[in-house]
């Protein structure tokens, strides 16, 4: 198959291990004067925003940065618990470059791109560097030298950490190296500022449209190029473990103004997520996927065992992930965890009041480490009760906070009895399409880390997230953005009285007045809801064409009664929330939609895509390489109208197999 015209991913030529460092040698670069007159809006202070601004404004240029929080402090990237991957080798297991590179596109099931994996997999090393410098406090080892932790997916142990806490230290670097720059006036920081919409002149993003959500006022700001960085669309799902304010509204806008998606369907199921508790839940919490380095997961091999799981003996307990899955054990990719727990469940075996749940068991290696923690206090012949009290001093460190949160939770004590964990909606590998530059259909208009589609394949290895958006930051952004601006320095800033500029904020205030005059009988959550229960239902852990066609006829019933009776209270000039919700649950619908419509065209199952008329004997994935093994990018044609490019995805450094991970 041919990639579409209208895609170029601007893969440089030459062999894969120097397709980096000779692009780097020889991209077109801006002298120090000029870089001072050309201007970069940043939408997002997360890992990526916040990392790409504070380097571009080290380089000179200048950068207003947009968050819709009242800190960068507050983006989502502080959920990121477990840790961030980084091939160092420092464990000595055999890890390098090219296995991280191997690890991470098997992982993603043989549908990402080769080049900026093995790009990703270059510079992760630095990233550890880069937060060492800034003073992240890494976990470490006795002797000082940096801890590593084991993560789904792989055989080594590569992840670094800071507890469970790691997101939020990774942020409070990149936050600290942003302030400095705000500091200098070399960053201009705007929060609780939400864009709205992308302005586009002649073909090029020039700015956006922003709306101040304290006052309510609509703002114009001009920008040489417009980066992205605005996070994932898990919320599409209503209860996911993302942060309720997450949302899809940035990138959505730049769809309809001309930026192709690319893969809307490759959402993440993560398997170790507090399970549902009831219909009052609008958001589910994340056990960092850390805990299955250390934790066992089994059901008992008894249907509805009523028993306590700690009256439940060795012998008739499952531990069906270590059972189906030798090699790998706990540790097979999240992708994987998660249909196997799912399967359990739906066959009878879960546990808890609702039956949808698992165990994830410490006991066995809080043994261990008592065991461990004992000889090394030289202990003779400690009693069982002294080993678990040694053990647990060493999980509590670890892990602490997550045994904590998990307690303030269900009211249970993780330390003496099994978490309960079930499968639920954390990450999508989709986003805006973007070439090697992290540029997307739109010149100018860059979309880095979780907003982009680029690195993760149909599955995303845990722990990889915090490693892209802080690689997109700090060491790819800053080059490849000078490819572009080295031919926008002889454009002068754009006042933004400009017609674009007014076209753009008067549909923005339009659609807005909208929403305030349908005075519908519908709160913006019951649409929310029903869109959430729709897609997980039919565009979850298992998708099928009868399923997906149904889902797609009921998004777009929905969005009709959505436009004709929602009801969103106040005014459009003050504080507004239910405003604010009420534009990304529309685009929600709209992308809920588009992610259907992915999902019934790729006729395979890959990764966390998984059709049930595609699957082999034993339940895994089945894909199809001879049809599907390519990018789909979506444009944007009107409502309920989209057009599919394929970017076809060659892989010559890797032999394309079907994962196993026995």
């Amino acid at each position: 198959m041919a990639s579409s015209s209208k895609l170029n991913s601007k893969i440089p030529d030459g062999v894969l291990e120097n397709k980096w460092t000779k692009y780097r040698s020889t991209v077109p670069l801006v002298n120090p004067a000029n870089k001072r007159s050309l201007e970069v809006l940043v939408v997002g202070s997360g890992l990526a925003g916040a990392s790409a601004a504070a380097t571009l404004a080290e380089m000179g240029y200048k950068v207003k940065v947009f968050c819709f929080q009242d800190s960068p402090r507050r983006a989502h990237s502080i959920a990121a618990q477990g840790g961030v991957n980084a091939a160092k080798n420092y464990q000595n297991d055999g890890d390098s470059v090219y296995r991280l590179f191997y690890d991470t596109i098997k992982g993603g099931d043989y549908r990402a791109r080769e080049a900026n994996v093995h790009r990703l997999a270059e510079v992760s090393g630095n990233i550890i560097d880069q937060c060492v410098g800034q003073g992240v406090p890494f976990a470490r080892e006795y002797g000082g030298t940096l801890s590593n932790r084991s993560f789904g997916g792989t055989q080594v142990q590569r992840t670094f950490y800071a507890a469970g806490q790691t997101g939020q230290q990774l942020l409070l670097g990149a936050y600290s190296a942003l302030q400095r720059q705000v500091g200098m006036g070399a960053v201009t920081l705007l929060a609780r500022h939400e864009m709205m919409d992308v302005v586009t002149i002649d073909g090029k993003a020039r700015g956006i449209i922003a709306r101040d959500l304290i006052s309510g006022k609509l703002e114009r700001h001009f920008g040489h190029a417009v980066l992205l960085c605005t996070g994932g669309y898990g919320n599409v799902f209503y209860l996911s473990t993302n942060a309720m304010g997450s949302n899809v509204t940035a990138a959505w806008k730049a769809h309809k103004k001309g930026a192709f998606f690319g893969n809307p369907c490759f959402t993440q199921i993560h398997p170790t997520c507090i399970p549902v508790s009831g219909d009052h839940q609008s958001k589910l919490t994340l056990m960092s996927e850390s805990l299955r380095n250390d934790g066992r997961i089994w059901v008992p091999k008894s249907k509805d065992d009523k028993r306590k799981p700690t009256d439940i003996p060795e012998e008739e307990r499952d531990y069906f992930l270590e059972r189906r899955y030798p090699a790998f054990g706990n540790l097979v990719p999240r992708d994987v965890a998660s249909r196997a727990a799912k399967e359990r469940c739906d066959a009878g075996y879960g546990v808890g009041t609702s039956k949808l749940a698992v165990y994830l068991d410490f006991a066995f290696n809080t043994e261990r480490y008592g065991k461990i923690e004992a000889t090394k206090k030289n202990i003779q012949n400690p009693s069982k009760d002294e080993v678990m009290r040694l053990g647990k001093d060493v999980v509590k460190e670890k892990y602490g906070n997550l045994f904590d949160m998990y307690a303030q939770i269900t009211g249970e004590n993780p330390y003496e009895q099994p978490m309960r964990i079930y499968p639920a909606v954390h990450y999508t590998m989709g986003g805006l399409w973007v070439d090697y530059n992290l540029m997307t259909t739109v010149p100018g208009m860059y979309a880095l880390g979780e907003a982009n589609f680029s690195d993760h394949g149909a599955n995303r290895l845990g722990a990889s997230a915090l490693m892209q958006g802080l690689a997109d930051g700090y060491f790819v952004i800053p080059y490849t953005i000078g490819a572009y601006l080295s031919e926008e320095i002889r454009t002068k800033a754009i006042p933004t009285d400009h017609p674009a500029f007014v076209e753009a904020e008067k549909n923005v205030q339009e659609t807005l007045n909208k929403f305030l005059n349908i005075k519908g009988t519908k709160s913006v959550d019951y649409f929310h809801k029903r869109l959430g229960k729709i897609m997980w239902d039919k565009c979850g852990m298992a998708r099928s064409k009868d399923g997906l066609t149904w889902a797609i006829a009921e998004i777009q019933k929905l969005r009709n009664e959505f436009w004709s009776d929602v009801r969103v209270p106040g005014d459009a000039n003050e504080f507004n929330p239910e405003l604010e919700k009420a534009g990304r649950v529309a685009d929600f619908i709209e992308l809920g939609e588009l992610m259907c419509v992915d999902a019934l065209n790729r006729n395979e199952s890959c990764g966390g895509h998984f059709r049930e008329e595609y699957q082999t004997e034993e339940g895994e994935a089945l894909r199809d390489d001879e049809n599907f093994a390519y990018v789909a990018a979506w444009e944007y044609k009107g409502v309920s109208q989209f057009e599919l490019h394929k970017e076809e995805l060659k892989y010559e450094n890797i032999k394309i197999a079907q994962r196993s991970y026995k």
